[in-house]
């Protein structure tokens, strides 16, 4: 059930459309006049606003205006007993669901309310769903640390360097890699992620390099691997230092060659990829140990970029809880908390030593569990007590 503000100078009409919508289980909120509606909905969301066009102080029109401008995704039907079809018509195209004239037919009102509650609901469903598909999230920090990093993305992206991307676990490697691709010119192309460390030693091969129907027992038919899907644009291997040491070979010709062969075939693909890798590991160690092949090493290091421990950027812990408040908020529908001084103290002074990725479960844990305001002894509660600290 949807929360829905009426707003309307004749205080019969408030009641009669509240009480038929209250009975239909909705959360009813009412307005006399369309400033008094305007403040309300700078205060809280509303699924639903129900707007009278002939009103005092701010009209309907005027009202309809302002949220266009400033609460875009406001659903907004409009009401009117002075109306006629040029006013329909001019509610609509200024960005009204629907206009009903007064006096208020309720059948259609239940109706006009239903379809425009569906339609709000889409609207959001598709702008989380594109957000999700399209944005890549910010780099969100001002030290000096995570500006030297922003700052060699910017000289490196419009290259077709290889770069090797180093860090610690959640600090943000897949990030870099993405804005890597999105400022370079392959950004219309794909971006092709594959976690080494996911995927067992005995299948890396194939789906890096596909292999041909037949090749082993479950290849039912040929399958392209990960460097031909992205051909012309960029593949991304994520934690390359668990790759095996006959994949890693197999990753030396394909950035000498430019060429990769399918498992189960003879014949040499040509292929186009620019690549990104990433780890945790030092791989200096790993060479040392027999693990990771030096050669490898030094092709995929053309650049190498270092993204630092959230607790070497303490300054920025501030901007990311407040970026991480924001988004999640957003996508779930829900007005924007906030966060008291002592509470961004505390969080600012723990370890981290989950980097980035701790700090945004921990964010997103407080907001659930929190009220509109998080306080010290929600940190302690919620943050620091789950965390054994």
């Amino acid at each position: 059930m949807a929360k829905i503000l009426v707003i309307d100078d004749e205080r019969s009409i408030r009641n009669i459309i509240g009480e038929l919508l209250e009975m239909e289980g909705h959360t009813v909120k009412t307005a006399e006049n369309g400033a008094a509606g305007y403040k309300m909905v700078c205060d809280e969301p509303f699924e639903l606003v129900i707007s009278d066009i002939k009103m005092p102080e701010m009209d309907g029109i005027e009202l309809l205006d302002k949220l266009i401008e400033t609460h875009p995704d406001q659903t907004v039907v409009m009401i009117s007993g002075h109306g006629n079809i040029d006013t329909a018509v001019e509610c609509i195209k200024k960005g009204a669901f629907d206009y009903i004239e007064k006096p208020v037919d309720m059948n259609r009102m239940l109706v006009t309310v239903k379809n425009a509650l569906e339609r709000g609901s889409q609207v959001k469903e598709i702008k989380t769903l594109r957000r999700k598909i399209h944005k890549v999230a910010e780099i969100v920090g001002e030290s000096p640390a995570i500006q030297r990093v922003k700052t060699l993305i910017d000289k490196v992206a419009p290259t077709d360097a290889r770069v090797l991307i180093t860090g610690s676990n959640g600090t943000g490697k897949e990030l870099v890699a993405r804005w890597l691709h999105e400022k370079s010119d392959r950004v219309n192309m794909p971006f092709v992620e594959v976690n080494c460390a996911a995927i067992p030693s005995e299948l890396i091969e194939s789906e890096l390099f596909g292999h041909e129907k037949g090749a082993f027992t479950s290849a039912i038919k040929q399958r392209k691997g990960k460097f031909e899907q992205a051909d012309g644009g960029t593949i991304f291997l994520d934690e390359i230092g668990d790759m095996s040491l006959a994949a890693q070979a197999k990753v030396l010709r394909a950035l000498q060659e430019r060429k990769i062969t399918r498992v189960g075939s003879d014949k040499d693909i040509d292929v186009d990829a620019r690549v990104f890798a990433a780890t945790n590991k030092n791989l200096t160690e790993e060479i040392a140990k027999g693990n990771f092949r030096e050669d490898l090493y030094h092709r995929l290091s053309v650049i190498l970029i270092h993204v630092p421990k959230l607790v070497d950027r303490r300054e920025d812990i501030p901007l990311l809880v407040e970026h991480f408040i924001r988004n999640i908020c957003a996508e779930k529908g829900k007005p924007k908390s906030t966060i008291t001084a002592e509470a961004m103290e505390a969080l600012v002074g723990m370890p981290w030593t989950g980097n980035i990725r701790e700090l945004h479960n921990a964010v997103e844990r407080l907001l659930i569990l929190s009220g509109a305001e998080i306080t010290l002894d929600d940190v302690k509660l919620n943050v620091m007590q789950a965390n054994g600290e």
